[in-house]
């Protein structure tokens, strides 16, 4: 008998990572691959408690490992070293494929970070989230020193607002060049939220071509991949930015005649129109009065939503799968559930989802329940997807000491099922098993096999799991929240009475146990799901 559930256990295990292993590798051969991150803004005027709102989900096999990078003061002849290749790391100290594309002068000073794939959070509440716009591949010059991530860290190393950000990057572009796909970079600090897209000019162009425009403090906005911004307004600085060959290199590469009107989006992003699922999805969401169309040309850039917006709010928009819409993959996903009276008597029957149907099916899943049935999962791009690495929401908040004014709510895997940590500006130490990625293959000591395990599991029988799930997800949401509010409250008296190195130790404590807490959970769930489904129940 211990034999057999020995078996079963593993049998199991080897399917969960087989199947993890296979998902990632049809989403790289899927014509929806290239949708591999969301962005969500949030003007101060337009959230609930006046932060500002700027988040991002790493979606694809990009590292999961993360540290904090402290500040630094450097000699005036040090120089600083640029990289590629950094995204695919397993650890900090893996140079594997890592390059040195070149050197720039170093700054006399710098401040500390959050060290993520897509760098995100420095010290003084400078915060960066980022989605690929891809673009057309006649714009790229792969011999463009800067990659989209190194700009982001020397953004958040020499920068303590966006507009600065924006203009350092654009002068690093001008001068070094840049090397990578389209991009685009939401840029948040604590007053106000741009978004930035990037492409190259050209295999034979060393330089590049940009725009930003800021998102209206009453309104919300998204990058999911698309390029989205539309017409320039350069006379109004106070929300556009642009490089200052934005429109004689689109001459030049014969993409604009410069007599049709000119839209960033059309001219460089190489889309049919600038939204998708998402973009419609989550600004109809917040704004419903505005009745959005979904088969309009155009979708507005931004929105002013209908009420205030929270970060409860944000977080739950990052689970969303479009569940009980027309968009819903599990819609059709059905089976028959009989009802019994007291006596095991058959007194009717039910037509409900089926227990085992979840809203991330691999590429093979919708196959073979196509071939069944034609139509039967329609493919949608959920916000949610479970190939993520990592996601994060941030607050960044002017009336809060810089140390705890801005908070990174960080969760590992699919933002559909895991808790969020709390990680402040003013941390300086993140819990060891942070310091190595999983997302290549199976470690036991990376932190995000700690909520996949149990992620999975959980979605072998999705409809009875996801309630208690969904709970222990919202438990720790309410308890970053209300905990924090106390914590922060202790640290703002801890900095007035110049006590900085103990709130740091107070600030790094309560992000390791708080990452313990969520562990020690989703082990449970683990262990629980295991014992059901390992027995075939």
């Amino acid at each position: 008998m211990k034999k057999t559930f020995l078996l079963a256990l593993m049998s199991l295990s080897i399917a969960l990572q087989f199947t993890y292993a296979q998902g990632a590798l049809e989403q790289k051969n899927d014509p929806f691959f290239g949708e591999s991150c969301t962005s969500i803004m949030v003007g101060k005027k337009a959230t609930t408690d006046g932060s500002v709102i700027t988040s991002h989900t790493c979606d694809g096999r990009y590292r999961t490992w993360l540290s904090i990078e402290n500040a630094q003061k450097f000699d005036k002849k040090e120089t600083h070293k640029v990289y590629k290749g950094t995204l695919k790391t397993e650890t900090a100290w893996d140079q594997r494929k890592v390059e040195l594309a070149g050197e720039i002068d170093e700054a006399k000073s710098t401040f500390a970070y959050l060290n993520t794939a897509y760098p995100c959070l420095n010290e003084k509440q400078l915060a960066i989230g980022e989605t690929t716009i891809v673009g057309p591949e006649e714009l790229v010059n792969d011999k463009g020193m800067f990659l989209i991530e190194e700009l982001e860290r020397i953004a958040l190393q020499r920068c303590t607002t966006a507009r600065d950000a924006i203009k350092l990057i654009g002068k690093l572009i001008k001068k070094h060049g840049y090397g990578d796909w389209g991009e685009c970079i939401t840029i948040a600090d604590k007053k106000e939220v741009w978004q930035l897209e990037i492409f190259g000019e050209g295999p034979d162009q060393i330089g590049g071509v940009w725009a930003a425009q800021r998102i209206p403090d009453d309104h919300v906005g998204i990058s999911a991949n698309i390029s989205r911004i539309g017409k320039l307004d350069l006379k109004n600085s106070d929300y556009f930015m642009a490089s200052d060959n934005v429109f004689e290199a689109a001459k030049r590469l014969k993409r604009w005649d410069g007599k049709k009107e000119f839209k960033f989006w059309e001219v460089y992003g190489g889309v049919e129109k600038p939204f998708k699922i998402r973009e419609f999805f989550v600004l109809n969401h917040f704004a419903p009065s505005l009745n959005l169309d979904f088969e309009a040309d155009e979708l507005p850039f931004s929105v002013k939503p209908d009420k205030k917006i929270s970060v409860y709010d944000v977080m739950a928009m990052y689970r969303e799968t479009y569940e009980g819409t027309q968009y819903d993959m599990t819609q059709n996903l059905k089976v028959i559930k009989k009802r019994y009276n007291d006596k095991k008597e058959v007194i009717g029957q039910d037509t409900v989802i089926a227990p085992n149907a979840h809203p991330w099916p691999t590429g093979n899943t919708r196959n073979l329940s196509n071939f069944l049935k034609e139509g039967t999962i329609e493919y949608q791009r959920t916000v949610a997807v479970s190939w993520c690495s990592y996601s994060f929401v941030t607050q960044l908040r002017d009336w809060l000491p810089d140390e705890i004014g801005g908070v990174a709510w960080f969760s590992f895997d699919n933002p559909g099922q895991s808790p969020r940590i709390p990680i402040y500006a003013g941390t300086t130490e993140l819990p060891e098993s942070f310091n190595y990625c999983g997302q290549k293959r199976f470690r036991a000591d990376a932190a995000i096999w700690a909520y996949r395990k149990a992620n999975k599991l959980a979605t072998v029988e999705w409809q009875t799991t996801r309630e208690e799930m969904m709970a222990d997800v919202a438990h720790f949401e309410t308890k970053g929240l209300e905990d924090g509010a106390i914590l922060e409250t202790k640290i703002e008296k801890l900095i007035k009475a110049g006590q900085k190195d103990e709130a740091r130790k107070l600030l790094n404590q309560y992000t390791k146990d708080f990452t313990g807490a969520t562990m020690l959970r989703w082990k449970e769930l683990e262990n629980k799901y295991w014992g059901k489904f390992g027995l075939g129940f």
